[in-house]
């Protein structure tokens, strides 16, 4: 019997199991294997065809590691999870029922109180580039009452999907018991999301199975790149030692001729001599960084959805605003999978453990809907009023629109600022006043008259 099944065994109705069971297991987190070490297409295929049967780990590590040694890369996946992450977020009751409206306000209170929440999105959306994502929920009592106290990240390394008769659509996590087919994932324990960026077993959906091989490219380019320079930018260094020189001599001069790069000082005989030779033909680095901006902007359309990247350039097609932006479509799709996901595998084993069956769940919703721009708005509404004097608009309408609050009874409100208005109120102060006369007095008949 695994680890899991002792906590199925002893699990009881309706209540969450508070055994942190990821920690168990941290030990696997602590070694890789490096694959992307003199990583090479054929290695690369290897390790897809191995994901391919739903072995992930290698997959995983190499994974990892690209986002961590290329800096563009790294870059365009957090400005993808951090658009989602910075969004304001409502909790919303399921119906307008004052039961639903108060589970809502609780579970407010629970979810605010999470530890280490502004990691919770971000994690989720790990599986955007990986395929997958696995957090654990660790649940706590507290005077009676079921909250979530902590949402940790585990992984992806850390799972299968592997068995011997199919490839798995939900993965198995491996256990010391169950190293190589792990155990089925416990109910109402485990935040489990897949990216859908297109059909197929989940192990070949992650946004870097396609960028892999521009990361091997790009790679392979940048090494080579540096021998470049090293060969055209740094002259060559000889050594010329006479015909009688001894082998001693020698050994000093070639110490010297091979320090000088990065000492700039030598100390040598007044019978050697060394030589500074530049290179004749400058070579021309526009291959080298054609490759590298090509795979940077394929990198960046994969990711964000258009080929605008972080060194775009104010002016031009494609602006720094622009590049700290992904598609709509993208960000819409990313924020409704992660509202579905907290409201199913957060918030509704929550609401049954804290208020029992048959209650709803609350909503989580993500505010991704583009601003409204209010200023033109306003200038449209004035437009109608008028240019063609447009009767029709209400001022309760108005008030919800641009988010107006009714005045308060004993509140100043702020006067109109026109023309008419302001004559009107300078007459209503003045009553004696003409207008157009300046507060002038009016002017006595003359004596003729």
């Amino acid at each position: 019997m695994g680890i899991l099944d002792a906590f199925r065994t002893y699990a009881k109705k309706n209540k969450p199991i508070l055994k942190e069971f990821g920690s168990l297991q941290a030990v696997r987190d602590r070694y890789s294997n490096y694959p992307s070490q003199g990583l090479t297409p054929e290695r690369l295929s290897a390790i897809f065809k191995e994901a391919d049967q739903g072995i992930v780990n290698r997959q995983a590590e190499l994974f990892e590691e690209m986002e961590e040694k290329d800096s563009h890369l790294s870059a365009l996946l957090h400005t993808r999870k951090l658009a989602v992450a910075g969004l304001a977020y409502d909790i919303l009751p399921a119906s307008d029922n004052k039961e639903d409206i108060e589970i809502a306000e609780k579970a407010k209170e629970m979810f605010n109180s999470i530890e280490h929440l502004e990691e919770l999105i971000p994690n989720i959306l790990d599986g955007i580039g990986k395929g997958y994502s696995v957090n654990e929920l660790i649940w706590e009592l507290s005077e009676g009452d079921v909250r979530v106290k902590e949402i940790r990240y585990l992984h992806p390394k850390r799972f299968t999907f592997y068995t011997k008769e199919r490839i798995l659509n939900i993965p198995r996590i491996l256990t010391k018991e169950e190293p190589v087919n792990g155990e089925k994932l416990l109910e109402n324990k485990f935040l489990y999301f897949r990216h859908h960026a297109r059909s197929g077993t989940v192990s070949r959906t992650g946004l870097l199975r396609p960028i892999a091989y521009l990361y091997l490219f790009k790679n392979h380019n940048i090494k080579n790149w540096i021998v470049f320079n090293e060969l055209f930018s740094v002259p060559a260094r000889i050594g010329k030692y006479h015909a009688g020189a001894t082998e001693h001599e020698i050994e000093v001069l070639k110490k010297a001729v091979f320090n000088l790069g990065s000492d700039a000082a030598a100390v040598i005989s007044d019978s050697t001599l060394i030589e500074f030779v530049e290179a004749r033909q400058r070579g021309d680095i526009a291959t080298f960084s054609g490759l590298t901006d090509y795979c940077d902007r394929s990198m960046s359309k994969v990711i964000l959805g258009h080929t605008s990247n972080a060194d775009a350039t104010a002016g031009r097609l494609g602006t720094d605003t622009e590049a700290r932006d992904i598609r709509e479509d993208l960000l819409q799709a990313d924020s409704v999978a992660v509202e579905n996901l907290i409201r199913t595998q957060l918030f509704t084993p929550w609401v049954r453990f804290q208020f029992g069956d048959n209650k709803k769940a609350p909503l989580f919703k993500l505010h991704y809907e583009k601003e409204e721009d209010l200023e033109r708005l306003a200038r449209i509404y004035s437009s109608l009023i008028k240019d063609i004097g447009f009767t029709g608009i209400g001022a309760d309408f108005i008030r919800k629109r641009f988010g107006i609050p009714e005045p308060k009874e004993s509140e100043e409100s702020l006067p109109p600022n026109s023309k008419p208005a302001q004559q009107q109120k300078q007459k209503a102060k003045n009553p004696t006043t003409m207008q157009g006369t300046d507060h002038k007095k009016p002017s006595q008949p003359s004596s003729k008259e």
